[in-house]
């Protein structure tokens, strides 16, 4: 886990956000093969926006993300683009999504975190799986 302060051209941060958001009406259908096919989702779009993936647990109704996001970009531009970019993927690749109205609710859940909560929350959200 990076707990190191991040530099970049004009900035040194270190800004972790704990993330959580749900299909909408909280439908049990991130499994299989659409949990691995979001959790490269994710992955791909940290890459995107310069965020580091700290830990990570997608559960049947409901995503536990933790990233280190730039100051660049704000907290609900940083849900916005891993939503966006997931619904429209998911989508696109597993017919049976479309039957709900949109992937994801409009809503979500952030928090912040600095050094010392930090691996509260991963430990947390590493657990969410062993329920």
């Amino acid at each position: 886990m990076s707990q190191q302060y991040r530099h970049k051209e004009t900035s040194v941060f270190l800004l972790n956000y704990h993330l959580i958001f749900c299909p909408k009406r909280r439908r049990p259908v991130l499994k299989g093969a659409v949990k691995e096919r979001l959790e490269d989702i994710i992955h791909a779009v940290a890459k995107d926006i310069d965020a580091e993936v700290l830990a990570l647990e997608v559960m049947p109704d409901h995503v536990h993300l933790f990233v280190s996001a730039v100051p660049q970009m704000a907290p609900n531009r940083v849900v916005g683009r891993f939503k966006g970019a997931s619904s429209r993927i998911l989508r696109q690749e597993f017919p049976h999504l479309l039957k709900l109205p949109s992937l994801w609710t409009r809503s979500a859940f952030i928090s912040t975190a600095g050094n010392v909560s930090s691996g509260t929350i991963q430990k947390y959200i590493e657990a969410q799986s062993k329920r």
